[in-house]
């Protein structure tokens, strides 16, 4: 089962809304326990977060009754609630919280010096925001006594990751992707410089001395405050056009793993970034440098780093196609098939043809799959040893199967650019592009 927080409450079961909770103060208990998962909370702190201090003589047994709603609710995902100290926790289980999600990738991203990797888990963490944190069922005094430092979080997501659009040159997607956060917190001096650098880089300098102008009105105003040394060094390098500021000579969205050269994910599924191993699509002829997968061992690396071959694997699969490449440049075209099939469908849904094509691919790896024991003592499918060079073909027919399958397969979306093409996950149904300005060039 999957919670989302970061916007207006939402449970879901296999991609299917679930009613939990017909009271607004219900959903808003079973946000406040999930935000704290794992953990008891008293029954005094409930009573007065709900209340907000202010409570009815009847709210202990209110909340009770609540308890037992969700408890019911909740019983045929597998979702329990215990009772414990005084107060109730939402016990550990097969399910996930969004929140919980956004501070994992968020503290990964801390961890990650490279910029495309760091942006990759930050365009992550950030797409899971839909709105303030419980939008629909907590006011907004709760919401700072529940997420005052969620919101911290955010924000620095927002400032490491406008960062490190920064240092790939993406300064067109900084100016036009920041500026509601900079106007929501137009006193926040490191958001606003990161803007001013990016509207500087647009060729838009009048702008960018325009914000400084008036966020160093609105820090005298109500702070009695001057900016601090590093914008006030920023704005004397945009009003002398200093050259330090100029456009970072960097490659785009590459990773280099294993000797090759991949773009770096984008779509939120494997099976969407193995079709954005392409750029252009529908561009005729075809871009220059469009195709990523110029080798086999691209591939193999490719399906190693997107985790559907394990290591070991991918290294035996690189040895192999060097002892037998011709039978290897076989295997790249069947992958180049698949995958313009695979994109034919996700981005024209009538196109049964391709859908069949896809099918056929998937249904060859599944003939290809034996059922095995994992290390785990749980039993899983995999990929047989005779598969040999196929391996990454297989291995991506099933993870293209297991989209096909997927309702977030209904929430695709193609990045309109005619220089891009790739495709990507939009729940929220909010997004135009696909996160990369220069789409794979």
């Amino acid at each position: 089962m999957e919670f989302g927080l970061l916007g207006p409450f939402e449970a879901r079961h296999d991609g299917a809304v679930v009613d939990v909770g017909k009271r607004r103060q219900e959903r808003c208990l079973l946000g406040v326990l999930l935000l704290h998962a794992g953990r008891s909370i008293a029954m005094a702190k409930l009573v007065d977060l709900l209340w907000d201090g202010d409570p009815p003589g009847s709210a202990r047994g209110t909340v009770q009754t609540y308890i037992a709603r969700l408890r019911r609710s909740l019983a045929p995902y597998g979702v329990r609630i215990g009772t414990g100290h005084d107060g109730y926790l939402i016990e550990p289980g097969e399910f996930t919280v969004d929140v919980t999600t956004f501070r994992r990738l968020a503290g990964e991203a801390l961890e990650v010096r490279e910029p495309t990797r760091r942006l990759a888990i930050l365009d992550r963490a950030v797409q899971l925001w839909r709105g303030p944190l419980l939008a629909d069922v907590a006011d907004d005094a709760l919401r700072r006594r529940l997420g005052a430092d969620l919101d911290e979080q955010r924000l620095t997501s927002l400032e490491l990751r406008a960062e490190s659009q920064l240092r790939l040159g993406l300064h067109d997607r900084v100016a036009n992707e920041l500026a509601p956060a900079v106007q929501a917190t137009p006193t926040r001096e490191r958001l606003v410089g990161h803007l001013m650098t990016a509207l500087y880089r647009s060729g838009r300098q009048a702008d960018a001395l325009e914000l400084y102008r008036a966020t160093r009105q609105l820090l005298v105003d109500e702070l009695g405050l001057e900016p601090g040394p590093d914008l006030q060094t920023l704005h004397h390098q945009v009003l002398h056009n200093d050259r330090a500021l100029s456009v970072p000579e960097v490659p785009h969205y590459v990773v280099r793993v294993g000797g090759q050269v991949l773009p770096w994910s984008v779509g939120g599924h494997p099976a969407l970034d193995f079709c954005n191993t392409f750029a252009g699509w529908g561009h005729d002829p075809p871009l220059p440098r469009s195709e990523w997968l110029g080798s086999y061992a691209t591939l193999a690396v490719w399906a190693g780093y997107m985790d559907l071959v394990d290591e070991r694997t991918t290294e035996a699969l690189v040895q192999q196609a060097q002892r037998r490449p011709a039978a290897a440049e076989a295997v790249l075209a069947e992958a180049r098939a698949l995958r313009g099939h695979l994109y034919a469908h996700l981005t024209n849904a009538d196109d049964h043809a391709a859908f069949r094509a896809v099918a056929a691919y998937a249904e060859a790896a599944a003939r290809a799959s034996v059922f095995d024991v994992d290390d785990d003592g749980l039993g899983r499918w995999r990929l047989g040893h005779g598969a040999g060079l196929l391996t990454p073909v297989h291995a991506t027919a099933r993870a293209a199967a297991d989209l096909l399958a997927d309702p977030r397969r209904l929430t695709v979306r193609r990045c309109p650019s005619p220089t891009c093409g790739w495709l990507f996950i939009d729940r929220s149904g909010q997004r135009r592009w696909c996160s990369t300005a220069t789409c794979g060039q």
